[in-house]
């Protein structure tokens, strides 16, 4: 039995997909649920299990091609379709039948025998007389080519002689021109001779060599398909440039406590909850409680409206094996510092593997962005519209820093905002900023609220 692999509802406003990479080709067995073919969408990428056990016998969308939800890209061979053909038997004759088809067999064969050689005697004489005839044929064209040889007159010998007489004119004419030529020479180099004295002697200058590129550099171009995850990207960021008008504020945030806490507390964190303790958990519950102090931050624009949660979704943005991509951690102030770890490392490896879900990605009141893995010092992040505003995290380095009057070291990170100046202004920007600045250095402030 012949089942159709259809592309299934991914999520909602999805209409289309790209498909991916094949997993399985033409021809291979697959088992049911399993994987056979990746598809991406501007959201995310989902791999396709097979809905039966069977063979592969037909790839419909070839990698790169566009498919529709509920359109079939594949064809599969089920395993009982297939069994049932391959035990089916070709019914039996009875002894009577293959006997008298037997018989039947020899009889057919020895008249096509008496038909070949009867065949053959009748061609044997039209073939005798032909030979004859183009024997008698040969001889006369022989006796036809002697006469004419005879009658005609020896052209040969004409065509030798004419050949003889040019050939003795067009030497008498090179002679003559190779004689004007030397008398001409001879006459410009006695000239030459007697305009030396007076004409200075030219000056000889080397010839330098120039560098060119190596014959063999190689100057292609590879021209690929942009991704949907990476048109969406774009297509979104570039909205977010035109549609909001953004604007950045920055800080710089002492790390040493929490730096000290991770080195306390680390093996007994990581021993109870099987995970370590990063940087993001602080700055997510810190974001929280500057999300409360400015809701302008976590608010967005709603035509002529404006809109305020009272929810905290926080987006973290991880890099990808398609590009950046942005999960939602939902109530996240409801969460504990070892949930938001847990769910962050959940996501950079699913983004890694490309198996993000849409629903991973939807939604979200406020986004962090950690350029600091990458080693980035300071940068100014793009709004995730509609959204009004992202933290920017940054590399830590030791720097120096006045304390009490005195120039210590400290392990120090700049931060930056950007926010959306229609909905949030300049002073509240930089309220946010040091809100996250005193949580941060102090984490007991988000204990307390304080």
């Amino acid at each position: 039995m012949s089942v159709e692999l259809k592309i299934p509802e991914i999520g909602e406003s999805i209409a289309e997909v790209v498909i991916g990479e094949w997993l399985k080709a033409e021809g291979d067995h697959v088992e049911r649920d399993e994987d056979v073919v990746v598809v991406e969408s501007d959201k995310a990428t989902v791999q396709i299990p097979a809905p039966d056990s069977g063979q592969l016998v037909k790839i419909l969308k070839r990698s790169g091609e566009t498919a529709a939800v509920g359109e079939a890209i594949g064809r599969l061979e089920a395993e009982e379709s297939k069994t049932s053909e391959s035990t089916g038997a070709p019914p039996k004759q009875n002894d009577a039948s293959a006997s008298e088809a037997a018989d039947k067999g020899q009889t057919d064969a020895e008249e096509e025998n008496d038909d070949r050689e009867t065949e053959g005697i009748e061609r044997a004489a039209p073939a005798t007389a032909r030979k004859e005839s183009k024997d008698k044929d040969t001889d006369t064209e022989t006796e036809s080519t002697e006469w004419k040889k005879r009658e005609m007159p020896d052209a040969d010998e004409e065509k030798e002689e004419n050949k003889v007489a040019v050939e003795g004119e067009a030497d008498e004419r090179r002679d003559m021109a190779e004689d004007k030529k030397r008398e001409d020479a001879e006459k410009e180099k006695d000239e030459a001779k007697k305009a030396g004295a007076r004409q200075p002697k030219p000056i000889e200058i080397e010839p330098t060599e120039v560098s060119l590129p190596a014959q063999g550099s190689s100057r292609d171009e590879e021209v690929i398909p942009m991704s949907p995850i990476r048109q969406r990207i774009a297509e979104r960021l570039v909205h977010a440039q035109q549609t909001t008008a953004f604007l950045s504020t920055f800080n710089e945030i002492d790390m040493s406590a929490v730096k000290a806490i991770r080195q306390k507390y680390q093996d007994e964190f990581q021993k109870r909850h099987a995970i370590k303790l990063g940087l993001m958990p602080f700055f997510v519950k810190a974001s929280i409680e500057a999300l409360k102090l400015i809701p302008q931050v976590n608010a967005e624009i709603r035509g002529t409206n404006i809109a305020y949660r009272n929810y905290y979704d926080i987006g973290v943005a991880v890099g990808g094996g398609k590009g950046l991509v942005v999960p939602v951690l939902c109530n996240a102030d409801r969460i504990s510092f070892a949930e938001v770890e847990r769910a962050i490392q959940e996501f950079a490896r699913k983004a890694e593997r490309n198996q993000l879900k849409p629903d991973d990605l939807d939604g979200g009141t406020f986004t962090i962005s950690n350029g600091g893995i990458y080693g980035s010092l300071l940068s100014t992040p793009i709004i995730n519209a509609p959204q009004s505003g992202i933290l920017g995290m940054h590399a830590i380095q030791e720097r120096a820093v006045v304390r009490d009057g005195q120039v210590v070291i400290r392990p120090m990170m700049y931060v930056a905002l950007t926010y959306d100046h229609r909905i949030v202004d300049g002073r509240e920007a930089v309220t946010f900023l040091k809100r996250i600045k005193e949580c941060v250095e102090a984490p007991s402030r988000i204990l307390l609220e304080i």
